[in-house]
């Protein structure tokens, strides 16, 4: 039987399929799926953002909605509503576009503050509550939301409190040129989605969850992930630093991360992969930061190069 995080290496591979150039972020984004997350995808728009959710959706068999958010998208859009029926003696259900495994959330910032914040508690609490019912969301779960960090005509930006609910945040960028030029040929007679392959089940993912679940933590990572998160709350030029929830975060991914390399332990090189992924919209500059031109990414790099990571010794069995 083939383990699981080769599946999930094959996952990766049948995205590449399709976001040609990414191998890194495809990367990122199984591991917050992996570790029970959601994503929040900053970049410009046409650079493959709602072509990497559906590729995902495929490769791991998950039914999957899309809702472009504009101002007048309402809650009820999202969570869903309660109908008369036409007895007019009951109520039923109509789900909202939340109810699906992916939810791809377009440009989240389009909408209005009351229509972010019940999709928001969706994400935190895996439910979805609509005139005192509460329903469970189906399980495998993940939200990938985008924005356009160009442009706030008609934009309702998400407040940190809300901002702190995305496991990651990542952009995509713009592919180079020999991916671009990939790109324009796979094109021309084919849509390569079409050719992207199933490879696990619905009861696989959660599977998997659970084995991230279970890798091991030394405590010496444990005190090196803490470190970090307290250098970016006492830093003289930062704000707001990474909440616990940041935290929990960190050692979540970092769990996922060992798991795709093949792991059952965690080691300090999977926490510096992901941390800056994590931390840095949990993160707010203060104006000193800002007029010195001093940036997130610089201070979390800085954060990275002064905490010493422990020395953790493998002993083979």
């Amino acid at each position: 039987m083939e383990p699981y995080n080769s599946k999930a290496i094959r996952i990766m591979d049948e995205v590449n399929k399709v976001v040609i150039g990414k191998r890194t972020i495809i990367g990122k984004v199984l591991t917050a799926i992996l570790a029970k997350g959601h994503i929040l995808l900053e970049d410009h728009p046409g650079v493959g953002k709602t072509t990497l959710a559906l590729a995902f959706s495929k490769a791991m068999a998950l039914e999957h909605h899309r809702l472009q958010f504009t101002p007048d998208v309402l809650p009820t859009d999202v969570v869903g509503f309660h109908l008369l029926n036409k007895g007019g003696e009951s109520y039923q259900y109509k789900p909202g576009a939340i109810m699906c495994n992916l939810f791809l959330a377009d440009e989240i910032n389009r909408t209005s503050s009351k229509t972010q914040s019940a999709l928001l508690e969706v994400m935190e609490e895996g439910k979805v509550t609509v005139d005192s019912v509460t329903r469970e969301v189906p399980k495998p779960f993940v939200v990938i939301a985008t924005q356009n960090p160009i442009g706030s005509i008609g934009t309702q930006m998400l407040p940190e409190s809300q901002l702190d609910r995305f496991m990651i945040r990542l952009s995509m960028g713009y592919p180079d040129m020999k991916s671009e030029i990939g790109i324009l040929k796979e094109r021309q007679n084919n849509n390569p989605l079409d050719y992207v392959e199933r490879v696990v089940e619905r009861e696989e993912i959660l599977m998997m969850q659970n084995l991230v679940d279970d890798v091991f933590v030394h405590d010496s990572i444990y005190e090196y992930i803490t470190m970090l998160v307290q250098q970016t709350r006492d830093n003289p030029l930062i704000e707001l630093g990474v909440s616990p929830r940041g935290t929990l975060a960190v050692m979540n991914m970092v769990k996922a991360t060992a798991f795709l390399s093949r792991r059952d332990y965690v080691i300090p090189n999977d926490v510096q992969y992901v941390f800056k992924d994590v931390a840095a919209h949990r993160m707010i500059l203060k104006a000193k930061a800002r007029v010195n031109n001093v940036t997130v990414d610089n201070l979390l790099d800085d954060i990275l190069r002064m905490i010493k990571p422990p020395r953790i010794i493998v002993k083979e069995s």
